[in-house]
């Protein structure tokens, strides 16, 4: 009996050196001892992971957004149009009592749109948006939701301010870093989210 265990123990031992020394496809390895040279595979888990994430935009640094300032571009909704005219205000001259600088409003296509849509009701609306001095912007899209075109809009140029008094509109807009807010309150034009060096309304 102890020959046999010896003759086993040296056995084993042999196969172990040799797993070491030559390949597991080598021909001279039993199929028992070329299953147990498999090296093992790699877990999922243990391999790095590639995280992608959206690019942030040049014009921001940290969290200020370098490309505000005099004269404002601010793009305007439907509703704050109609929240104006309800409220009597004079757009341009309320924007520049706000902000203390030279104001540009802009109107998309698709905001006219919506307002032609709405019909006679709005017909003042639509009469005051063809001023002049109004800014037109052709879009390039299908479809006549200004929404998402004011958000795509400000996602890939981070220059304009928002007027608005959509709520989902302005939740939205509150994702986008840098970009600042513009709503009608208590008769008056009020800004969300400027930086403190153009906040001039903020601290009134």
């Amino acid at each position: 009996m102890g020959n046999k265990n010896q003759v086993k123990r040296l056995q084993q031992q042999r196969s172990g050196l040799l797993r070491r020394m030559i390949k597991s496809t080598d021909s001279r390895l039993k199929p028992t001892d070329r299953s147990k040279a498999k090296p093992k595979k790699k877990r999922d888990d243990d391999e790095p992971k590639v995280i992608e994430r959206p690019q942030g935009s040049s014009a921001m640094f940290f969290q200020y957004n370098t490309q505000l300032g005099p004269p404002y571009h601010i793009l305007v909704d439907t509703n704050f149009v109609n929240f104006s005219i309800k409220n009597k205000l004079d757009i341009i001259k309320t924007m520049m009592d706000c902000l203390y600088a030279k104001c540009i409003p802009y109107i998309t296509d698709c905001v006219v749109a919506e307002l032609e849509k709405l019909g006679q009701k709005y017909k003042l609306a639509l009469r005051i948006i063809k001023d002049p001095r109004f800014e037109r912007l052709h879009c390039m899209h299908w479809g006549t939701y200004a929404d998402d075109c004011l958000v795509q809009r400000v996602t890939q140029h981070k220059c304009y301010i928002v007027a608005t008094n959509d709520k989902d509109l302005k939740r939205r807009i509150r994702k986008i870093p840098g970009v600042p807010i513009m709503n009608v309150a208590l008769n008056r034009y009020v800004i969300e989210r400027m930086p403190d060096a153009f906040e001039p309304m903020a601290k009134k």
